[in-house]
């Protein structure tokens, strides 16, 4: 079991979400509450450095994940919730801005699909191993909550 000391470690600190994923309900959701946080901070940025900074925050989530998984002998513990950080800050390459509202319903869409897995989404999240299978189901569920976001942008441009 994950505590206080497994954040000790620099790989586990990250890979917990910087102790979100110690949440004792919800560590999922505690975690992308912190991603909506780097999210709110990330729009600010002109878009090319939004996406370099999204592309870096997925190799280092694969690796810190996959690592934090190695050394907990556990294949995606539910403490580990950078995943979910990845998740969030990629969904937010979809907002056209940086409002309340926007970052609600991403954090609506974004959860949903990541609690519920549609297809293929479980397939990814049951067939691949180490720190890809961690982050890639994530964000399937990122491109999907995406997709929601712009199709709300599309049929109703006035919000």
């Amino acid at each position: 079991m994950a505590t206080l000391r497994t954040l000790r470690d620099p790989i586990h600190f990250v890979a917990f979400g910087f102790g979100s994923g110690l949440a004792p309900r919800a560590p999922g959701t505690a975690g992308s509450l912190v991603g909506l946080v780097a999210a709110w901070w990330l729009l600010e940025l002109p878009l090319p450095w939004q996406l370099a900074v999204v592309v870096a925050v997925i190799g280092i989530g694969i690796f810190v994940c996959g690592e934090s998984a190695r050394r907990l002998g556990v294949h995606d513990h539910p403490g580990i919730v950078f995943d979910e950080i990845a998740g969030v800050l990629l969904t937010a390459l979809a907002l056209p801005t940086r409002s309340v509202l926007w970052l609600s319903l991403l954090f609506v869409f974004f959860r949903f699909f990541d609690i519920v897995k549609p297809w293929p989404i479980r397939d990814v999240d049951h067939r691949l191993g180490g720190g890809l299978g961690i982050m890639l189901d994530d964000l399937m569920a990122a491109v999907y909550a995406a997709v929601c976001l712009t199709a709300i942008r599309v049929l109703l441009p006035t919000i």
